[in-house]
């Protein structure tokens, strides 16, 4: 059987959907469908043991918000967009203590990006409550850290998250990174959150070692957006709707065609959705609204 690569646990859901005969039940996992400020929201819950093993993620749940009317530019699309992110994040994280937003990626590539193009977006208030405790005694102690990548660190992400954490102490942890999708239309279309916190780099097989709960002694969030799709996964999704059965993963998967696809416009398309996660950031964690959000980052 062919190995498609998803980050997304509705995907995942989907791909299990597939090989599994029509008449079995999906032990171990909860699906719901809702719709929150217009974009449909699916909700797959991992319960136990048998969840994980079937779908290959932690127990916890996952949120996958579909914004793809988000490109059609429609009124308020991107307020509702925010509310949507992170209304939803706010039901996630813990109501009150400090929190650690963490940017993962490369900022010097466009699809790896999400993260540090979030963290601009992101209202920073740590200091400034250490420094005027009055002014801002309103506002939720916000810290932001952009890790940047080994290759140009030589310092995995854990690593220094894991420092951090010990030094400033937060009651939460939200880690924003770039995801892999196994569908062309879920790329720069979809937002997934969960509360299982993050492997860096699983999307593009470059695993690292994992931010959550259990590594970094607090609880862990993701918030991710899917940005490539693995070529092999996509040229076997085409085959298989052409109506080819032998498919050949070895060969799908040699050296010479390890790659992902992107959109075009990708940078435009990444630019925007950071922006809506890092505004629905500022939504979950502070008591504001969106102009108020951008009169402070501003």
């Amino acid at each position: 059987m062919f190995n498609k690569r998803t980050d997304l646990a509705l995907e995942a859901r989907e791909l299990w959907q597939e090989t599994a005969e029509r008449t079995t039940r999906l032990s171990g996992v909860k699906a719901t469908k809702t719709k929150r400020e217009g974009y449909p929201v699916t909700r797959v819950d991992i319960l136990d043991e048998r969840g994980e093993q079937a779908l290959g993620k932690p127990q916890g749940s996952y949120l996958t918000i579909d914004l793809t009317t988000f490109w059609q530019r429609k009124a308020d699309f991107f307020e509702r967009a925010v509310r949507a992110v992170g209304s939803h994040l706010k039901e996630l994280v813990p109501a009150e203590g400090p929190a650690l937003v963490i940017g993962l990626g490369n900022a010097a590539m466009t699809p790896d990006a999400v993260g540090p193009l979030t963290a601009e977006s992101v209202l920073v208030t740590r200091h400034l409550i250490s420094a005027m405790p009055k002014h801002f005694a309103g506002f939720r102690p916000v810290s932001v850290f952009r890790t940047g990548v080994l290759g140009t660190t030589g310092v995995e992400s854990a690593e220094a998250v894991r420092g951090l954490v010990a030094e400033i102490h937060p009651a939460l942890v939200i880690a924003v990174d770039a995801l892999a999708s196994r569908r062309v239309g879920r790329v720069c279309a979809t937002v997934q959150l969960s509360d299982t916190g993050i492997i860096p780099g699983s999307g593009v097989g470059n695993h690292r070692s994992a931010l959550n709960a259990e590594t970094l002694g607090v609880p862990v969030f993701a918030v991710g957006i899917p940005t490539v799709v693995d070529a092999a996964t996509l040229a076997a999704d085409l085959l298989e709707e052409a109506g080819v059965e032998d498919i050949s993963e070895e060969k799908l998967r040699s050296a010479e065609a390890s790659m992902m696809v992107t959109p075009r416009d990708i940078d435009a398309q990444v630019r925007d959705l950071s922006k809506v996660v890092g505004y629905g950031i500022n939504w979950a964690l502070q008591d504001l609204e969106i102009d108020e959000m951008n009169a402070l980052l501003s």
